[in-house]
């Protein structure tokens, strides 16, 4: 068959996001400072993304290669649940960051790894089950009256990803607005501690809430067209338009290396010394709050 130029994008797409997730997954592993609760839940997003990457160049080359029913099946299974696996991490990652901030004082507590261990065993379980309902039998393979936007998987299922990804993104909306009053109002008792609010103390509080707003933001503006478009479509839409909401959809597990892992000091220069040596490799490492990154 022809190649789709949309498929050759989606495949590139792919092989970007899984170089960028595994060298990330590689960096966690190989420093052994980085194994506190924030970098573990930065590492399951880094591991989904790279699933989700690599499900992504599956499913090009079982398309054109190997065209069976069943394998694509396998293929869009593993992807719903390698993105499920990397919302649900990125979820996981707001509710630690809400938690540093609120609960500043016992944070640093083996209380805290349980939590952290708990949040991603239940988000990778429930990624699990949503990835396993289509190749258990939820899909329209016997019945294309049923079938959604996204082939092979049915109305009903498309439909309650969807309902989870708004539930996720309100919790995560929810979150940040409540990051965003503990930051202020830790900003605003610093200054009265010092008698005056300095132009520093302004700055770094705009900085914080706009961070959270370009995460927040890109998030929503990957996911959201897609999932909408999942509810509100119709399999007898062209498939272009399934396309042209899923692409940006992939560019958010792109992105994400980059907002949660490449601008830390300590996978900075963890990165430095897994690639060039430039280090020593007992470089000293400042463990900072998950609401730092």
């Amino acid at each position: 068959a022809a190649l789709n130029p949309w498929d050759v994008m989606l495949c590139v797409s792919g092989t970007a996001i899984a170089c960028e997730n595994a060298l990330v997954v590689a960096i966690i592993c190989y420093s052994p400072a980085l194994r506190t609760p924030m970098f573990v839940l930065v590492g399951s997003l880094a591991t989904a993304d790279l699933l989700a990457g690599l499900g992504l160049i599956l499913n090009f080359v079982f398309q054109y290669v190997i065209r069976s029913e069943t394998v694509s099946l396998l293929t869009v299974g593993f992807l719903v649940a390698s993105f499920a696996a990397s919302v649900s991490s990125l979820l996981a990652i707001t509710v630690d960051r809400y938690l540093s901030l609120y609960n500043a004082l016992t944070y640093y507590s083996e209380r805290t790894v349980l939590c952290v261990h708990t949040m991603l065993a239940g988000a990778w379980g429930v990624s699990l089950c949503l990835g396993l309902l289509p190749v258990l039998g939820w899909n329209c393979l016997r019945d294309r009256a049923t079938c959604s936007v996204v082939r092979p998987l049915t109305k009903s299922n498309v439909t309650l990803l969807s309902a989870s990804f708004f539930l996720i993104f309100l919790v995560m909306l929810h979150l940040y607005i409540k990051i965003c009053q503990i930051v202020c109002r830790h900003a605003h008792q610093i200054a009265l501690q010092q008698h005056f609010l300095t132009a520093s103390h302004y700055v770094a509080t705009k900085k914080g809430v706009s961070t959270l707003a370009i995460i927040l933001g890109t998030f929503g503006a990957s996911w959201l067209p897609f999932a909408i478009y999942c509810v509100v479509g119709d399999p007898d839409y062209p498939s272009v338009y399934t396309y042209a909401t899923l692409l940006p959809a992939t560019y958010n597990s792109m992105i994400n290396p980059i907002i949660y892992a490449y601008r830390n000091q300590e996978i900075q220069r963890s990165m430095w010394v897994l690639l060039c040596g430039c280090l020593q490799a007992k470089v000293s490492f400042r463990s900072r709050s998950p609401s730092d990154v």
